[in-house]
C-alpha cells in the first residue's frame, strides 16, 4: 500500500513537471524544468526498482541534456549580436 502512493506521487510529479516544461516558452527555463522532470523520473525509476535506468537518467536527462541546451541558447544568444565574438567588431 505504501509503495503504491510513492509511485502515485512520483507519477503525479513527472506528469506536472513534464506539462511545465511543455508550457514554458524561454528555453533557459525550459532547461532547468527539464533538469528538474529528470530527476522526477530517476525517482520514479529508483522506485520502480530499476536503479540502473534511474542512473543513466540522471546523467543525461538531469544533467547533460540542460547543459546542452543552455549552451547552445548561449551560443545563439551571442551570435544574435553584432560585433560579438563573429570577428565583425574588429
Amino acid at each position: 500500500m505504501g509503495n503504491d502512493l510513492i509511485i502515485s506521487l512520483c507519477l503525479v510529479l513527472v506528469a506536472a513537471s513534464a506539462t511545465v516544461a511543455v508550457a514554458v516558452r524561454e528555453p533557459a527555463r525550459q532547461a532547468l524544468v527539464l533538469a528538474v522532470l529528470g530527476l522526477t523520473l530517476a525517482a520514479l525509476f529508483t522506485v520502480l526498482q530499476a536503479p540502473d535506468v534511474a542512473l543513466s537518467q540522471l546523467a543525461v536527462g538531469s544533467v547533460i541534456t540542460p547543459l546542452m541546451i543552455l549552451l547552445s541558447v548561449r551560443k545563439v544568444r551571442r551570435r544574435g549580436h553584432p560585433g560579438a565574438g563573429d570577428g565583425a567588431g574588429q
